[in-house]
């Protein structure tokens, strides 16, 4: 049985982990602990374990923004980030809902493609030669 649904705290250690996995460190710990307190975290559980995570925030351009999406490597291929793109999606407080990956990210292209989100424009300069490739998906 998957479930889709808000973190909390007690999620926290194992959603740490997850990223260390994907990142190879745990910088972003405390990152994801303020977004699990703020309410800004929604996981993929099984019974056995959090599969994924996606981190957004509600004040981009006064529009919803999905900032982090991360499933585990083990889980991958499997539609967990597809999942919880359209799960937040229908819990999103506006009709936009805007994401972002690098240009040299394939795999989260064609992720934002399946979900029905489309490119909206560029960022350079964020990462040196490989700007940032923003998506939108407008609600029906």
């Amino acid at each position: 049985m998957t479930r889709l649904l808000e973190a909390s705290m007690k999620h926290c250690n194992e959603i740490c982990g997850i990223d260390q996995e994907v990142i190879g460190d745990y910088s972003r710990s405390e990152y994801l602990r303020r977004a699990i307190n703020e309410k800004r975290c929604i996981i993929q559980q099984t019974k056995k374990e959090i599969t994924g995570f996606l981190i957004f925030t509600n004040d981009f351009f006064e529009n919803c923004f999905i900032s982090l999406v991360i499933v585990k490597p083990s889980e991958r291929r499997k539609g967990v980030a597809t999942a919880l793109l359209a799960f937040y999606v229908e819990l999103a407080a506006t009709p936009k809902i805007f994401s972002s990956t690098n240009q040299s990210n394939i795999s989260m292209h064609k992720v934002f493609e399946t979900a029905g989100f489309i490119k909206s424009g560029f960022i350079e300069n964020l990462d040196e030669g490989d700007p940032e490739i923003i998506y939108v998906k407008i609600k029906n």
